[in-house]
């Protein structure tokens, strides 16, 4: 159990979809609140290991076969008290449920940063520490895939004066040493202002931004060069950047499957996701179908070496991604259908029918309702 003066809470994670389970690895991992103690896909084996773990805080998904996620923290609690339950669930009606007993919180699938921000504060009101959380330094840190998360070397959020100047960081990490004309800039950010204007709106959101990099030590550089700037990485290295890179030997047909294991890895979700910038969309779509494409390259390779299992993880991970992609959706029901699995085809088609609702106010098509019951005749 944590202790006055540790320096972060101790984490289990119960999922049992591995690729869920890789992501909730992901995210609380990259918050320096937490060090994870364990992470398992069997309720069973949780629960034998809690004793010799002593976590703060356990992250137990609802939705699980044999033993539920309410069944667990019912056992949890009995068996360390003071252990803090957080559930993750794709339904909210598990709400008045969980608070029953006595979980510190509840997450709305998918998981984002900012529910794993939300259950950290929380955390730190209800344990308590005489003294401030001490961070790990790791230098700055940039994410762009799934959000946009920046942080400095403490592993704390760091906060743009201006909406403007964080777009603009963001514009320059999709374009490292491109040269980018003050003209675009202007009407890329303020697209109804004056040039005038424009022009000193973009040289004081310029200022803004330089100062946010020098003052977190980021390595990189915004260089004036003539009528335009160009954003020097140095040796920084994020998730554009090197998708970018490894991008490029996937289109001349040169990528090796490690390197293809990677851009996958580095792909937690669209490009900014939840940000409002107009100029992304040709370039979420560009890494969406490279995405796609890498996964789908990927998933075949497995089921030629016979590797199936390994697969049905790829296509679980894309699809917690883009749950409205019948073309993967496809393969995977005939994967679980090949191995048998007809409850697996009960919930994927169940999350399919659920997103199809949330994003597109409809029904699915007869035609893919017959298509999932068919698996299960």
């Amino acid at each position: 159990m944590r202790k006055k003066g540790d320096t972060m809470f101790r984490a289990v994670i119960v999922e049992d979809e591995y690729p869920i389970l890789d992501l909730m690895k992901v995210l609380i991992g990259r918050n320096s609140d937490y060090t994870i103690v364990g992470a398992f896909t069997s309720p069973l084996e949780a629960l034998a290991s809690l004793p010799e773990l002593k976590p703060d805080v356990i992250f137990i998904d609802v939705e699980m076969p044999k033993m539920n996620g309410l069944e667990l923290a019912g056992r949890v609690h009995k068996l360390m008290e003071s252990t803090e339950i957080v559930f993750t669930t794709a339904y909210k009606n598990y709400a008045l449920e969980a608070f029953e007993v006595s979980a510190l919180d509840y997450i709305l699938k998918p998981v984002t940063m900012g529910a794993i921000k939300r259950v950290t504060e929380r955390l730190v009101k209800r344990l308590g520490t005489a003294a401030p959380l001490e961070r790990q330094v790791t230098g700055p840190t940039i994410c762009c895939f799934g959000g946009f998360d920046v942080r400095n070397a403490a592993g704390q959020p760091i906060h743009f004066r201006t909406r403007r100047a964080e777009e603009l960081f963001a514009y320059f990490l999709c374009h490292p040493g491109r040269y980018i004309s003050k003209w675009k800039l202007t009407d890329l950010l303020w697209p109804e202002m004056e040039e005038e204007r424009g022009a000193s709106n973009l040289h004081n959101t310029l200022y803004l931004l330089k100062k946010v990099l020098k003052e977190n030590d980021f390595g990189m550089s915004i260089q004036k060069v003539n009528d335009g700037y160009v954003l020097e990485a140095g040796s920084k290295e994020y998730d554009v950047l090197i998708f970018q890179r490894l991008q490029n030997l996937s289109a001349e047909g040169r990528i090796e499957g490690d390197q293809a294991e990677q851009l996958c890895a580095l792909y937690r979700g669209p490009l900014f996701e939840g940000k409002p910038y107009l100029w992304k969309i040709s370039l979420e779509e560009a890494y969406f179908k490279q995405y796609t494409a890498l996964i789908r390259w990927l998933a075949a390779r497995d089921l030629a070496s016979r590797n199936s299992g390994k697969a049905e993880e790829r296509l679980e991970a894309y699809l917690a991604h883009y749950p409205l992609q019948e073309e993967m959706l496809q393969l995977l029901f005939d994967i679980y259908s090949k191995h048998g699995k007809k409850e697996k085809i009960i919930r994927l088609y169940e999350n399919f029918e659920a997103a199809y609702r949330k994003e597109l106010g409809l029904e699915p098509s007869g035609e893919m309702k017959n298509r999932a019951a068919a698996y299960l005749g």
